[in-house]
């Protein structure tokens, strides 16, 4: 692989000639490749009308390069709309009886798939959270919760609300010696950091494309690990969970052996045209390149904003930190707005502005994001 440069990676996307996008944990910026895919899809319906055996070849190219992506074989990825649905189909697979009747998942997890955890309390599911402690939870505090009743734990690679970089590897070992079940958020994550989920050992997966994937909202990913059968088969279906979609039988649901069984109704093509672009982009790239590469700037930016005073909610500890750098902010929202009004986007929740990084940004955007949040602080003084 010819080794490409951030500059280089940079020069792709457009927006970035007028502005600085540090929004990645919220929405990728908008690449000539994403340009290209989605205007390839207008073409198709407007040439063609309903051309689904190449919406379908797209579907199956999406699989195949996310499978590339994780290190998994394609049979081992469901095409689902969200995260939210990836761990439905989950959640609705396990049978909470027999003594094994906990999900354990932490308070930092996002509520997109710890509202999905909660959800199954009516199926008799009993829900344990390992508290946040300082920013983030420690392999320690999953451990007080998973013991032999553990059904499924939960854990994400990286917190969606400051950035920190959860023990997944640590936390699945637990899981599996606790016969217990494990799933990874990794939306957080995946497209700045380098995923195998060979190496990992998780038996679930789930992350979307509109993040650090580079592609738009309405598809992600389920990887599901080959050979797992579930104890209850998938409450949400479709006839794209067929073995034969195409067969258009109403009274036969037969599950494919396959992840394909997770799918359901018909795919969010345009997404599915994003996604592809997004994962082109990032074929580009070495992982190891861009860990490295965004590491830089998230322990520039930390040294920068801690020797003016500011206080984070990121993790100082750089072997904690993920992409992203949360600065806390009296009004996080109206400094989101100043910032932007300086062509700075950056995404607020809860208490902090999050600043992410990906392998686009340079050390001249921190160059010009600290000049903005000095001008923000004497503006507030």
């Amino acid at each position: 692989m010819t080794r490409i440069t951030p500059e280089a990676f940079r020069a792709q996307f457009p927006g970035l000639e007028r502005g600085i996008h540090l929004a990645s944990c919220s929405q990728g910026a908008f690449s000539r490749e994403l340009a290209g895919e989605l205007l390839d899809f207008q073409s198709s319906i407007m040439e063609r009308g309903a051309p689904w055996d190449l919406w379908m070849e797209k579907v199956e190219e999406a699989r195949i390069r996310f499978a590339a992506f994780i290190g998994a074989s394609p049979q081992e990825i469901a095409v689902v709309p969200c995260a939210s649905a990836g761990a439905y189909q989950i959640a609705s697979t396990q049978n909470y009886g027999n003594g094994r009747d906990r999900i354990i998942t932490s308070e930092l997890e996002f509520p997109s798939v710890a509202n999905v955890w909660v959800a199954q309390e009516g199926r008799g599911a009993r829900i344990a959270f390992a508290a946040e402690r300082g920013g983030t939870v420690s392999a320690e505090d999953y451990a007080a919760l998973i013991d032999e009743r553990a059904k499924l734990v939960s854990v994400p690679l990286i917190t969606y609300r400051n950035g920190s970089r959860l023990p997944v590897a640590e936390v699945i070992e637990l899981a599996r010696s606790h016969g217990a079940k494990t799933f990874v958020d990794a939306y957080q994550g995946a497209g700045v950091e380098p995923i195998n989920v060979r190496e990992l050992g998780c038996d679930y997966l789930v992350t979307g494309s509109l993040k650090y994937m580079l592609g738009v909202a309405g598809v992600a990913f389920l990887y599901v690990r080959g050979g797992l059968t579930d104890e209850v088969s998938p409450q949400l279906t479709g006839w794209f969970g067929r073995r034969d979609p195409f067969a258009f039988d109403p009274r036969t649901v037969d599950f494919p052996e396959t992840a394909r069984r997770f799918e359901s109704g018909t795919y969010a093509v345009p997404a599915v045209y994003a996604a592809i672009a997004g994962m082109k982009m990032l074929a580009q790239l070495d992982p190891t390149d861009v860990e490295r590469h965004v590491a830089g700037l998230t322990a520039h930016l930390t040294e920068e904003l801690t020797a003016a005073g500011m206080q984070l909610d990121s993790p100082l500890d750089a072997a904690r930190r993920g992409p992203q750098v949360a600065l806390i902010d009296e009004s996080p929202n109206d400094l989101a707005a100043f910032l932007e009004s300086k062509r700075i986007v950056t995404s607020p929740r809860g208490r902090a502005v999050r600043i992410a990084f990906h392998y686009y940004n340079v050390s001249d955007d921190i160059v010009t994001l600290l000049k903005a949040l000095d001008e923000w602080r004497f503006l507030q003084s």
